[in-house]
């Protein structure tokens, strides 16, 4: 290789390792000055009233998220506890049984089409079947309501991380529980699903973090944006974290309050789902890890 080509392949990889380290940096800094200003905006109003006081108050240092705390716990464990039998069902059935047909590939390519629609476009699916068709049975803008429509968002992300957990299950396993006389129900149940349990944790990561970070959805079939109460089971009304942060956020700031008073508490809210969304990614990933030591 001539030397003016050498030191036109090396100027090369040079300049492009040094556009990806400042991509890296800006989008690092960026993260990083969003975050410092939304915890400075906090640092005011939190406070311990902020987590067990309720909603609807004048007063910015009186206003809490006890409401919003246990309406999101509720809407995200109801979506986890409808979402994950049926996406891993859904997703071992088109790995492990579905023949590779053109029904098959249908159903997969509606399943990867379902990953990319908006999610207002849920929500409005939410309003007219889950609040206005079925209300008599989920008596409209209720816990029970969120937590179906979240549900239905959830599912194909899912189904396609359930399918990549069970592909990635050596066949050698398959094929070695299939000679020693099981059943393929057998295969699948006491060699696929333990080996892809790690993957399958992953799939309640996604789903739980996806569902506590919506707000479209839930603004558009009817959600509370402030309520002074706690929802005490599925037919209760709910207003979840995201949503009254939304509130929050729309109400007018005041130049004497510090961070303009419910724009600060907003930013406390942040902060909380935050912390909640890292508590449950931090407790997956160390069981995931374990599971992972003991796949084998």
């Amino acid at each position: 290789m001539k030397p003016k080509t050498l030191r036109r392949r090396k100027a090369t990889e040079f300049m492009f390792v040094g556009l990806f380290i400042l991509s890296i940096v800006l989008a690092l800094g960026t993260l990083a000055v969003l975050l410092l200003t939304v915890v400075l905006s906090a640092i005011p109003y939190f406070r311990p009233e902020v987590l067990y006081n309720y909603a609807g108050t004048t007063d910015p240092y009186e206003a809490g998220y006890a409401a919003a705390i246990v309406s999101t716990l509720w809407i995200v464990g109801l979506t986890l506890l409808f979402s994950l039998p049926l996406g891993i069902a859904a997703g071992i059935y088109l790995e492990e049984y579905a023949q590779r047909s053109r029904v098959s590939r249908i159903l997969q390519a509606g399943v990867g089409n379902l990953a990319g629609v908006p999610s207002v476009v849920f929500g409005l699916l939410g309003l007219a079947l889950f609040v206005r068709l079925l209300y008599p049975i989920t008596q409209g803008a209720t816990v029970l309501s969120g937590a179906l429509t979240l549900t239905i968002l959830v599912f194909p992300y899912v189904v396609v991380t359930t399918q990549e957990a069970v592909r990635a299950v050596p066949a050698s396993l398959r094929e070695g529980s299939l000679a020693l006389g099981a059943t393929q129900w057998q295969t699948v149940q006491r060699q696929v699903v333990p080996a892809a349990a790690p993957g399958l944790l992953t799939a309640t990561i996604l789903a739980a973090s996806r569902a506590i970070g919506e707000t479209a959805p839930l603004i558009v079939i009817g959600m509370f944006f402030f309520q002074a109460f706690l929802p005490s089971g599925p037919l209760d009304p709910a207003s979840p974290l995201p949503v009254q942060i939304y509130g929050y956020i729309g109400l007018p700031a005041d130049p004497t309050l510090p961070s303009g008073g419910f724009p600060g508490v907003a930013a406390a809210g942040i902060v909380i789902l935050l912390t909640i969304l890292f508590g449950i990614n931090a407790v997956a990933i160390i069981v995931r890890n374990r599971l992972q030591r003991q796949r084998w």
